[in-house]
């Protein structure tokens, strides 16, 4: 598994980003004084002594990532950092799957997944055929049961696991116009049906889910996670709810261990200085960036 280590560490590890500028440096100021109204107060956040790798994805979704991680003997601790909100829009997405047939549904985020499934499920699981952007996504859709995988066709997955490879390498089948359903978070970005329309796909995006910072976190599960080596993100939302945490007054500069490149990249323009990430996100490439991480850390104890 090819690692990318974005590091600012006297080790000779290789710098993919230059390191954070002063800008850099006034942009992780700016979020923490534009942080959210987070209170830090008691809940029922799990917490385990001594961990070495913080999981901040949405409470109940954790699980494979911690199990991933017990198998190297790695202790964590899960303080989610982001929820997500239903829109009105995925009210909708039953219907235009009934209504309407698509060439290619595309999903590229296990959330987004999950939500296109209950939809597609409530339409009656119609035929259709799924291009994702990466393994992680691709594996919400073995969950489908066997009945009714006949109607359900994961059929493309880009070279590469971003949105801009999918958009340039979807199969367009001669020239009459290939329909497109993208059901997404509002919070992503338009490369995609910038992309496909560009090469005369026609697109419909419905915005069916958003992601919002969580409104509280345990100031003792807080304290101890500022204190852990690593801190495991999957989105950018989670890594501004991070940054948006951190006092003004505390320097912090352990290491972030992001799912793919386009959180990484969110991590570098946040400001923050030691940052992982494999080159197809997914869960091993995520576990090896962590356990890259924790390799780094542990050369600095020793030191």
């Amino acid at each position: 598994m090819k690692m990318f280590i974005l590091s600012l560490s006297n080790l000779s590890l290789p710098l993919l980003l230059p390191p954070p500028s002063s800008s850099s440096s006034s942009s992780l100021q700016l979020q923490r004084r534009r942080r959210r109204a987070f209170s830090v107060q008691s809940s029922s956040f799990s917490s385990c002594s001594n961990p070495k790798v913080i999981v901040t994805r949405e409470r109940g979704k954790n699980g494979k990532l911690i199990n991933a991680l017990a198998k190297h003997g790695i202790n964590c601790l899960e303080l989610p950092l982001i929820q997500h909100k239903q829109l009105p829009e995925l009210f909708r997405l039953s219907s235009v799957l009934s209504e309407t047939t698509f060439d290619w549904i595309i999903i590229t985020s296990p959330e987004a997944g999950l939500v296109f499934l209950e939809a597609w499920k409530a339409a009656g699981t119609p035929n259709v055929k799924v291009a994702v952007v990466g393994g992680g996504t691709a594996s919400i859709f073995e969950e489908v049961s066997d009945s009714s995988k006949q109607f359900l066709d994961v059929a493309f997955t880009p070279s590469k696991a971003t949105g801009k490879v999918l958009a340039s390498e979807l199969p367009k089948h001669g020239d009459r116009k290939c329909r497109v359903l993208y059901p997404a978070s509002a919070k992503a970005s338009n490369e995609i049906e910038e992309g496909l329309s560009k090469r005369g796909f026609e697109v419909t995006r419905l915005n069916t889910y958003t992601t919002v910072s969580v409104n509280h976190v345990d100031k003792m599960v807080f304290e101890q996670a500022l204190a852990a080596p690593v801190v495991a993100v999957a989105s950018p939302s989670a890594l501004r709810a991070w940054v948006n945490l951190i006092p003004e007054s505390q320097r912090w500069d352990n290491s972030v261990a992001c799912i793919g490149e386009t959180t990484a990249l969110a991590a570098k323009r946040l400001g923050l200085r030691n940052v992982y990430y494999p080159r197809n996100p997914g869960l091993e490439g995520w576990v090896e960036s962590i356990l890259e991480a924790l390799r780094v850390y542990d050369q600095f104890q020793k030191v």
